[in-house]
């Protein structure tokens, strides 16, 4: 649907979307994503801006490029991608891990951004039994990727909108399905050992939105709320019926809040 183009970072193709023009967003898919996560967003976010949508290492068109994807790395990885376009500020948004990796930019780039977006993701690291949690989930995965990738994405969603929502988590699923064994393992490994970054919310000046689902089962709303608290800039986007997916499962109020917050950006 979109064109697919391609970069380079450490002798390996990285794909991304380019579609739109104007003044420029970057989308960072989650954990078991890609590019085409975006597909409405990007539908609706290019008629105004330059949506540039990169398929993560080890996800989507984007083959791994080590035994781990740290953070840096990844975010390494999207600045290889901006570069080769000779683009200079820009708005990140990241959806989950990739809000992880939106926060490592941050870190090693700062003169880059124009704001970030950290959609349903946290600046906190994972705690002792997350860790464990992630290292169980490497277990799983190699055992049965297919039954672990399903059960992954339907955690995802609100319970309450699993009846509604079955395109969207057929979507969702199809999409993670294409994420190979060393991808999900390189990914898992480098979440587990991120540092903490919530030092960079209270410190930067640009805009910063958090998106919160009340009924996200991967990261509890209070802690996210607690997070925004010391942004100096801030929206936050509080979806009371969604879970872990907010541009799926609230498409039309998610593109208006985004909409409003890169306005405020740029």
């Amino acid at each position: 649907m979109f064109n697919r183009k391609t970069a380079w970072f450490k002798k390996e193709p990285v794909s991304f979307i380019d579609a739109g023009k104007g003044r420029v967003v970057v989308l960072l898919h989650g954990y078991l994503g890609s590019a085409a996560i975006w597909e409405h967003t990007i539908e609706n976010l290019s008629r105004s801006y330059r949506v540039i949508a990169i398929d993560l290492p080890g996800h989507g068109q984007t083959p791994c490029i080590g035994y781990v994807h740290s953070m840096e790395v990844m975010a390494k990885c999207v600045k290889a991608v901006m570069d080769s376009l000779h683009l200079k500020r820009y708005v990140i948004i990241g959806h989950s891990m990739g809000g992880y990796v939106a926060l490592a930019f941050a870190d090693l780039f700062p003169d880059t951004l124009k704001g970030f977006c950290l959609y349903h993701s946290t600046a906190y690291p994972d705690s002792e039994e997350k860790k464990r949690d992630r290292t169980r989930a490497i277990q799983l995965v190699k055992k049965d990727r297919r039954i672990y990738t399903t059960a992954t994405i339907k955690n995802l969603f609100a319970v309450k909108n699993l009846k509604y929502l079955k395109s969207e988590i057929a979507f969702a699923t199809a999409i993670a399905r294409q994420t190979d064994v060393k991808g999900m393992v390189a990914a898992l490994e480098g979440m587990k050992d991120r540092p903490a970054r919530d030092l960079i919310l209270g410190l930067v000046e640009y805009p910063i939105m958090m998106v919160v689902g009340e009924h996200d089962n991967v990261l509890p709303a209070e802690s996210l709320l607690e997070q925004s608290q010391v942004i100096k800039n801030k929206t936050v986007l509080y979806l009371e019926h969604d879970g872990h997916f907010g541009f799926l499962e609230s498409p039309r109020t998610s593109h208006k809040e985004l909409r409003k917050f890169l306005r405020k950006c740029f």
